[in-house]
């Protein structure tokens, strides 16, 4: 299949052909099954964040012990992975410079 160039915002959860549509955070290059793929992701990350909603109602509820947050950032985290992996340079390095807290030390790729 062939590469193409694609607009990915993931605030947004969207995939853009045309980088003049709407803000983008990054720029990848992939296949038509790798975005449709990226796209049902985007879509997990939502139903997770829906799930998440009771949480802001229920602030009880300790976040290590909340299952659907868990879900949320696993998804996440699969998504920023799927964009390193099919990035550009330029989205790889942005992506590499989020390091987690307690990484701050560790030289950027």
């Amino acid at each position: 299949m062939e590469k193409k160039t694609y607009y990915v915002s993931v605030q947004a959860g969207s995939v853009l052909e045309n980088k003049e549509d709407a803000a983008y955070e990054f720029e990848i290059v992939a296949t038509e099954q790798e975005v449709e793929q990226l796209a049902e992701q985007f879509e997990m990350l939502s139903d997770a964040d829906n799930a998440t909603a009771a949480r802001g109602i229920l602030p009880g509820v300790p976040y290590h012990q909340d299952d659907e947050q868990d879900i949320y950032d696993h998804t996440l985290t699969d998504i920023y992975r799927r964009l390193y992996e099919l990035g550009t340079e330029e989205t790889r390095h942005a992506i590499a410079s989020m390091r987690p807290i307690g990484d701050q030390d560790k030289p950027v790729n």
